[in-house]
Parts: structure tokens; sequence; C-alpha cells
């Protein structure tokens, strides 16, 4: 195997979205702070209710997908094709805006944690334009891998190979190929993780510590870590364990114009997509 490094670090920021829900952002915290085909990282934990109870009201996307793995708490999703889903700790929905989508993400709980995160993942641009589509997946259909020397590899996207046996994920068939697994450490130990040579991969510490990469880089805590090309990373545990997510996909290698929810090709395309949207053609139900 090719080890790969850390190559660059991006800290995350305090931010908010929705109406004014508290978050973290890492990727995306500035227009050049991508990692194709990896647009954004959003990181949201609260106890404070006055953090997240606003939610995400309805709001337009086109030209991307968007993933939601949440921890803890419960967010409903709905959407105006009249789309509906409830999820709970360790439930993940992956949607493909695609052509567009006008949706709602609002939390259902008044008191108590909410902790997640969500992913931007650009599409090429033959996908652009494809229906919208969603898929909420319950936690008990995401498998979990025991690992050598303690620990878990949860596998929400991709496939995972370990001493011959391979496990797939529930999400497959997407044009950039993602992998993404939650990796779970106990205090010192340490994980080999395999990775696409064509993907671009990178790592987010949300809960202790790790060091990265055989030359043990650390990798601060709420951050995007870059790593350089190859086809496994080492990932070891401080004296309090660690939790991360990894992260990898086949980069597109196309020009990327954003304007707020809109991820096209050209200004052109995003003029376009602006001016469906007021003029109530952004989505379309056939």
């Amino acid at each position: 195997m090719s080890p790969r490094r850390l190559q660059a670090v991006i800290e995350s920021v305090a931010a908010s979205d929705g109406a004014g829900v508290k978050l973290r952002r890492s990727l995306g915290s500035r227009l050049n702070q991508r990692f194709d085909p990896f647009l954004m990282l959003d990181e949201f934990f609260s106890d404070d209710p006055n953090d997240y109870l606003a939610g995400f009201p309805d709001h337009p996307h086109r030209g991307f997908e968007t993933v939601t793995y949440m921890l803890e708490g419960r967010m409903r999703h709905e959407d105006i094709l009249g789309n509906r889903g409830d999820l709970g700790p360790g439930d993940v929905q992956w949607m493909t805006a695609g052509r567009g989508i006008i949706h709602s993400e609002m939390p259902q709980q008044a008191e108590g944690r909410m902790r997640g995160f969500q992913l931007w993942i650009n599409l090429p641009a033959r996908e652009k334009m494809k229906p919208a589509a969603w898929r909420d997946v319950p936690s008990n259909s995401i498998p979990t891998v025991a690992l050598p020397g303690g620990g878990e590899l949860r596998v929400i996207a991709g496939r995972y190979t370990l001493d011959g046996v391979t496990t797939a994920g529930p999400i497959g068939g997407i044009t950039t190929d993602p992998q993404y697994y939650d990796l779970r450490l106990p205090a010192g130990a340490s994980a080999e993780v395999p990775t696409q040579p064509s993907h671009n991969a990178f790592l987010y510490v949300y809960e202790g510590a790790a060091t990265v990469g055989e030359d043990a880089r650390p990798l601060p805590f709420r951050a995007a870590g870059l790593l350089t090309p190859g086809t496994s990373v080492r990932v070891a545990a401080g004296s309090q364990g660690a939790k991360l997510l990894v992260l990898a996909g086949e980069p597109i290698g196309e020009p990327v114009v954003q304007y707020g929810p809109f991820v096209m090709n050209s200004v052109a395309e995003i003029e376009q997509a602006i001016h469906d949207f007021q003029a109530g053609r952004l989505v379309q139900s056939g």
C-alpha cells in the first residue's frame, strides 16, 4: 500500500445557516477551500435549543448532493415534491439536488442535544440537471466493522475490505464513487484505512485527538485534514480515543461556480438557476 500523509489542514470556523442554526464549517468556509469533489462540510453540535430550534426552513439547491448524518437528536426533511423523512441517531439522508429541489430540515425536539454533519458533494456537468432524488438510510442498515486492536468503522458509502472480507455500505452507484466512513478508535489504538488511489481523501476529527500518517502528524480537533495521494491512511488515537470521519471521492476536474445553494460550471448557469428559482421553474416533478 502507498500511505497517505496529512498535506493541509482547514480549521473549522463558527458559522450559522438556515434560520440561524449555529455550526462549525471547515471545507467551504471560503470559496477556495474545497477538495474536489467535496464542496463543504458542516458540523452542528449543541445542547442549547436556541442554537438549533429555528432549523433550516424552505430553501433551494441545484447541481450537487447533500449528505446529512445524524449522531444525536431528530431532524425532519420535507420537500415540495411531497417527500418526507425523519432522521434519528445514526441515520443518514443522501439527497441529489440535480436540476433543483426546495426543501426544509427542521428539528423534531424542543430540548436536548442536536449533533451531526452535512456534507456537500459536487455533481459532474452531465448530471447537474438530472431529476432530484433522495434516500433515507436508517442506522440499522449501516454496517459496522470491528477493527483489530479495538475500535470500529461504520461504512455509510463505498466498500471497505479487511482481511479479504469486503463490507459494502448502503450507498453506492454514484459517479464520484464516494467513501464515507465513521471511524471510532479507543485510546492508543490505530487503524490502516484503505482508500481508492484515484480519490481525493480527507479526515475530520469530531471527538478526541488523532495523528495521521506514518509521520504521525497531529490533526486538530474539529479540523479537516486533506491527505496526499495514496492507497491507505494510518490513523492513531490519542489518550482519550478518537472519533473521525474518513471521506474520499473521485475528483471531477471541472470548473466550479457557486452562488449560495447553487453549484454549476459557469456564471451563465448560475444566472439561469436564479432565474428558474424566481420564476418557479427550479423543480420539475416529472
